[in-house]
């Protein structure tokens, strides 16, 4: 499915749209998040979400859409960045989506950004590394203490095709701050299994998994 079922083509303004969201161009994670619920077991509302590996917007603008008070919406992806800079402002979300072109990682480092168009980023793994294209990447840490976000009033969301391996496993003394986790998780990307996730994140939390084929954790404490 890559439309929204009955979404219709605006050609005159140039953005596909339904029941008043809006989007530049179709990509297929719209209707897995908006249609098929990947992220409805979140109560999101009057909280903040840091939404890692935000791609075009899609999951900021459902979290803004679903009464989140601020969402912090990281995609280290220059095209991508773009694109969802230019989605939160047909949606008129500017004051609720923070928008951030950086990566997150275990330690503060530059990410490359190589061989990837916009399309192939959601399945590109984009390491730590110093390339030609890089953009920083920073902690959790770093981003909780410059934009004053209390992670025990938050929700972390991640969708970054691998990275979610590199911050759970060593910088969890920052991941377990946060109330709620909500995260794909990539195993074909990285050396290591959900086994490997699980024997951490069961220190503090319960997690469920929600599909089979989405791989998607959620964890509450």
């Amino acid at each position: 499915m890559l439309e929204f079922s009955g979404g219709l083509n605006d050609g005159v303004h140039g953005f596909w749209y339904k029941a008043n969201i809006k989007f530049r161009y179709m990509r297929r994670t719209i209707p897995e998040i908006f249609e098929e619920g990947m992220y409805k077991m979140l109560n999101v509302k009057g909280k903040v979400v840091v939404d890692v590996g935000a791609y075009i917007g899609e999951s900021a603008i459902y979290f803004a859409l679903k009464g989140a008070k601020r969402v912090f919406a990281i995609e280290p992806h220059p095209d991508a960045f773009a694109e969802m800079l230019d989605n939160i402002k047909l949606n008129n979300l500017e004051h609720i989506i923070v928008p951030l072109n950086l990566g997150i990682a275990s330690r503060s480092s530059k990410i490359c950004i190589e061989n990837a168009d916009i399309r192939s980023t959601v399945i590109t793994y984009h390491r730590p590394g110093n390339c030609i294209g890089a953009v920083p990447a920073i902690t959790l840490g770093e981003l909780t203490s410059r934009f004053g976000i209390d992670p025990d009033d938050a929700v972390l969301k991640m969708d970054c095709e691998g990275c979610e391996f590199d911050v759970i496993l060593n910088d969890y003394e920052h991941v377990r701050l946060f109330r709620e986790l909500v995260f794909e998780y990539h195993p074909t990307f990285v050396n290591k299994s959900l086994k490997d996730l699980l024997k951490v994140l069961g220190i503090d939390y319960r997690c469920d998994i929600r599909g089979d084929e989405s791989f998607v954790m959620y964890c509450a404490k």
